[in-house]
């Protein structure tokens, strides 16, 4: 098989530290693929030419390639080549992320709809903090964040969130949370499973090397202490379906939360939530529009958006 022209000649751009192409091409090592809109809205809000011109530079210089979204105005969605991803190894906002380069445009294509949605996600709480004062930018979402659990199996969150709220209860407070982008593309049943998954991370305690059961030995601090100084809450984000459908998945997901014993005991001390993209992206995620998902059967059968709050009230 021989290589794309692109891959075949070394890129020439000095990249310097700061600038707008440094960003820009951090950001799509972040999350593989964004588009222009949400690369303008992330990194340049208010001059696009400035953006489109770095772009262009970019992929003369073989370091990003494109696909044209269907049904978009055309629209481009933007990720590294092979280059491009040589090119940002090593770089310090990228330290400890995940690395899964893209290597064509059909597998950009396969990828686009799902991962634009959850870049989406993470706009709609940089623009929300923009707006509050609060602690959020391009670099503080890590996608595809990722824990092994017993006997090989993986949790892997869709994003890790950051955060810094600077009017929470009169104080700035550091919060995180595992972020689970859902686009309908699957049964409620396998959302609401993804629950079991977290609940069995929040419960795991790693045995000590060489012991065979958990029998005759002292307490070990869970598994998710070495990387949390509290456990993260824990976001559904729904999108693509209608409001029926947004109802039914969240009903689904409470009702785990209240007849699952591990995830029982994962909701009586990590605060777990759902709410609908459309109304972060018009409201902003520290309006009241998510749904808590742990509480009484009579909390979750309501339609009153009354019980609704921000995710940091949850």
């Amino acid at each position: 098989m021989t290589s794309s022209v692109s891959e075949q000649q070394p890129h020439r751009l000095k990249v310097s530290k700061d600038t707008l192409a440094h960003r820009t091409l951090a950001a799509l090592a972040q999350h593989r693929m964004v588009d222009t809109r949400q690369l303008q809205v992330m990194l340049l809000p208010g001059s696009r030419q400035r953006l489109s011109a770095a772009l262009t530079t970019l992929r003369k210089e073989h370091l990003v390639d494109c696909i044209t979204l269907p049904g978009a105005n055309r629209l481009r969605a933007w990720y590294l080549t092979r280059s491009g991803a040589r090119a940002t190894e090593g770089w310090p906002e990228l330290r400890d992320r995940p690395r899964h380069p893209i290597t064509g445009k059909t597998v950009a294509s396969l990828i686009a709809a799902h991962t634009r949605t959850v870049v989406d996600t993470h706009l709609a709480f940089v623009q929300d903090a923009r707006e509050r004062g609060d602690g959020h930018g391009p670099w503080d979402w890590s996608p595809e964040t990722t824990h092994y659990l017993a006997e090989g199996d993986l949790l892997k969150a869709d994003a890790l969130l950051h955060y810094e709220a600077a009017s929470l209860n009169g104080a700035r407070v550091q919060l995180q949370a595992f972020v689970e982008v859902d686009r309908a593309t699957g049964s409620s049943g396998k959302l609401a499973s993804k629950l079991i998954k977290y609940a069995r991370f929040y419960t795991h305690t790693p045995l000590p090397p060489g012991r065979r059961s958990a029998a005759h030995q002292p307490p070990a601090a869970p598994t998710w202490q070495r990387w949390y100084p509290v456990f993260p809450r824990l976001l559904f984000v729904l999108s693509n379906a209608r409001a029926a459908s947004y109802q039914h998945r969240i009903e689904d997901l409470q009702a785990m939360t209240t007849e699952h014993p591990l995830v029982a005991r994962m909701a009586s001390r990590v605060p777990l939530g759902a709410a609908v993209l459309s109304d972060l992206e018009e409201h902003g995620p520290r309006a009241p529009v998510w749904t808590r998902l742990a509480g009484p059967p009579e909390r979750w059968r309501t339609h009153e958006s009354a019980d609704r709050c921000a995710w940091t009230d949850l």
